[in-house]
């Protein structure tokens, strides 16, 4: 059998061989990104990539998810290991979609060729056969949620419940069998940071406003008229009043936007909507400020007479850390990308990201290689390492994975073992359907 280490050198050399393969299936769906639930051709291309290897994966999984499960020696533990499909909207990339406004600006073409990248390097050796467990590889739709009236319109079709991938494949079983969770994320270069095991990371809940006016001819009798956007206005105001109220340890985010504001000019509006976020670092800080954010969006609508409905949607939950994995995907940092390692990612990540879902079920980690210029979903990104962003962030997680589940899997049911899921399954779905 053989060692840890050789199977990782292993690893390695297998990915390095498909380099050209890998860095072309990430420039195929940068130059096709598609938003959430919409992935259609991305998920197609990642599931021909597994065909390609004689593999048979479920394609379909939540809309547009891709599975494939890699049966190890034993399977004394499952490690799924993710990249998420989705594009997100910035417009004015330069890259962007023509049609949709869709780019890769968050990097997760970079991620899912990692995950390519991994699949490559499990056909071409007989890495599985020294493992006590499966690796489960997940193209999973619909991390940024984006589109919310949209996705709203599916649940009200029953084509899905939550409004992101992960969540989804909770809901559905796609994690019952799963023991751990692996995944990567491009990150912003900075001084003296190259990669990271981990980083926090907001959660959130997600608000869908609606002021309902009167209408009336706007020159001629606005007097006769409820003035929805002048609701909406106030309201808005009274959410910044708010800001002063929120405590800097909670990280409070509240970004809202006016997705209509009327109909046309020379009618007083009266269908006015919104679309908000309350974002924060714990469900407790979370449910406390939608509180007062709800309580002044009402209050503009009171102020003109008009009224207000705000439907609460599934947000997603704060990450959780695995201390015993952050430490151990280091190790594996430290070998592959040298000494710019930092355990956790430098600050607090106000983003939010779906897998704070999963981490609250098992130990899950999501490291972070920087390799971007620009901003994070801005027309400036830019990902000028492809080598660390796709290539050693997939090395990293293989190796995690082969210290996981070398021999019986001994490290990753240590690991298991020592992690106390903040909620089962169960009480994962009862908590968000208390939203119906």
């Amino acid at each position: 059998m053989k060692t840890k280490e050789e199977l990782k050198k292993m690893a390695c050399a297998a990915i390095d061989a498909r380099r050209s393969d890998i860095l072309a299936f990430a420039d195929s769906v940068a130059a096709e990104p598609e938003l959430g639930f919409k992935e259609v051709k991305t998920a197609g291309k990642f599931a021909s990539l597994l065909r390609s290897l004689g593999r048979e994966p479920r394609t379909g999984v939540a809309q547009t998810g891709v599975i494939d499960a890699f049966k190890g020696a034993k399977s004394e533990l499952r490690v799924a290991v993710m990249g998420e499909l989705d594009a997100i909207l910035v417009a004015d990339h330069p890259d962007a979609d023509k049609l949709t406004g869709a780019v890769h600006a968050c990097g997760h073409n970079a991620q899912l060729a990692s995950v390519a990248a991994i699949a490559y390097a499990l056909h071409d050796t007989d890495l599985m056969e020294h493992l006590g467990g499966d690796i489960v590889l997940m193209g999973v739709p619909a991390e940024e949620n984006v589109e919310i009236t949209y996705r709203n319109r599916l649940r009200a079709e029953g084509k899905l419940w939550f409004l992101s991938g992960k969540q989804e494949f909770i809901r559905l079983g796609e994690f019952d069998d799963i023991d751990i969770s692996v995944m990567q994320h491009s990150a912003v270069a900075a001084p003296g940071f190259r990669a990271g095991a981990s980083s926090e990371c907001n959660g959130f809940t997600v608000k869908l406003i609606n002021y309902k006016g009167k209408a009336a001819h706007a020159g001629a009798a606005p007097f006769d008229g409820v003035n929805a956007l002048n609701a909406a206005m106030l309201g808005l105001m009274a959410v910044h009043a708010q800001r002063e109220t929120f405590r800097d340890e909670d990280h409070i985010r509240v970004h809202p936007i006016i997705t209509k504001g009327g109909d046309i000019v020379n009618i007083v509006p009266a269908d006015v909507r919104l679309e908000s976020y309350v974002r924060g670092s714990n469900t407790e800080a979370i449910l406390r400020a939608s509180e007062k954010v709800n309580r002044a969006f009402r209050s503009g609508a009171d102020a003109v007479g008009a009224e207000c409905e705000i439907i609460e949607l599934p947000g997603y939950l704060p990450v959780v850390q695995c201390p015993a994995l952050n430490e151990l995907m280091v190790e594996q940092l430290r070998t592959l990308v040298g000494g710019e390692v930092l355990n956790d990612c430098p600050g607090f990540g106000g983003g939010s990201t779906d897998l704070g879902d999963v981490s609250h079920l098992m130990p899950a980690i999501q490291s972070f290689f920087a390799g971007v210029e620009g901003g994070l979903h801005t027309k400036d990104f830019c990902m000028k390492d492809k080598e660390l962003t796709i290539l050693t962030a997939a090395k990293a997680m293989l190796c995690l994975v082969i210290e996981l589940l070398y021999g019986d899997a001994e490290k990753g049911r240590e690991i298991k073992a020592g992690f106390k899921p903040v909620l089962t399954k169960e009480e994962y779905l009862r908590e968000w359907g208390r939203l119906e």
